[in-house]
């Protein structure tokens, strides 16, 4: 009986320890941005730090004082991440409603269609897609932005897994007996089921368009449409100096919206899994 206890506390030791080996690799980086983020270019230079500087004020007033319009670049970024996520999410629910209830021709064919699709690099029609934004007279403008976030296969994929396990048709069937109409069954029924899945992939698609700094910087050109990240990398156009104190204020900045959107929406993702658990 001992040597059964010590074993167990001597595997849970080991796991705190991964845990906060882990944790200590998650938290690092971020502190010490923020720590870089108060100091001045020369202390960057020297070396790293895990204290704070002095210089917060020095590097806001190289953020605004060489043309960073960060309030302009939050609404921008704002537009384009919320847009995406919103559309994403909810296609994507819709496009993994539809493959696990409904039994049509082509069913599989289309759920192996999506599978390969997430095996392709979101790089590989690139160059086709600015072509056919160009044709279409879209370049500088959001929609190519916004618009594509509809056919997100990964986020149909984990919504479907998790449908699979969750979602009882009996209770669509329930809901058609009553009445209720397809689309009715799907937004008053389905989705709220699936609270916790839609948080989760709507946590990821939101930092994803939000972070996306290469899609935007091909197809926008005119700099009031700049996004954050954008905004962010034109303090390196000075070619004889990098104020790195700024950079990395103007990174700290921008993600902040990505801190209260992830607080917010882990909120449905814990009440949903709490909900669950519990037996009435």
């Amino acid at each position: 009986m001992n040597s059964y206890k010590a074993r167990l506390n001597t595997e849970r030791f080991f796991i705190y320890l991964v845990m906060i080996f882990l944790s200590l690799l998650a938290i690092i980086p971020l502190w010490l941005m923020l720590i870089n983020a108060t100091r001045s270019t020369e202390q960057i230079n020297r070396g790293l730090s895990l204290l704070p500087g002095g210089n917060t004020m020095r590097n806001w007033q190289i953020l605004t004082g060489r043309g960073f319009q960060i309030w302009q670049g939050f609404l921008n970024s704002a537009v384009i991440a919320v847009s995406a996520t919103v559309l994403s999410v909810y296609f994507s629910a819709m496009t993994a409603y539809g493959i696990h209830v409904y039994r049509f021709r082509g069913r599989n064919l289309l759920w192996t269609a999506i599978l390969v699709i997430i095996t392709l690099p979101s790089t590989l029609g690139f160059i086709g897609f600015y072509q056919f934004m160009a044709r279409l007279r879209l370049l500088d403008n959001y929609i190519p932005l916004i618009i594509p976030a509809i056919a997100a296969a990964g986020t149909v994929l984990f919504i479907r897994q998790y449908m699979a396990s969750i979602l009882s048709k009996e209770l669509i069937d329930a809901a058609r007996i009553d009445g209720a109409q397809e689309f009715r069954i799907f937004n008053t029924v389905v989705l709220p089921i699936l609270t916790p899945a839609l948080s989760a992939q709507a946590i990821f698609s939101f930092v994803g368009n939000w972070n996306n700094f290469f899609t935007p910087f091909v197809l926008i050109s005119s700099m009031k449409k700049y996004t954050l990240p954008m905004l962010v990398q034109t303090l390196r156009g000075d070619i004889y100096r990098t104020e790195f104190g700024g950079i990395y204020l103007g990174i700290a900045i921008s993600i902040i919206p990505i801190l209260i959107f992830y607080i917010f929406m882990s909120r449905f993702i814990i009440s949903g899994l709490t909900m669950g658990s519990v037996k009435e």
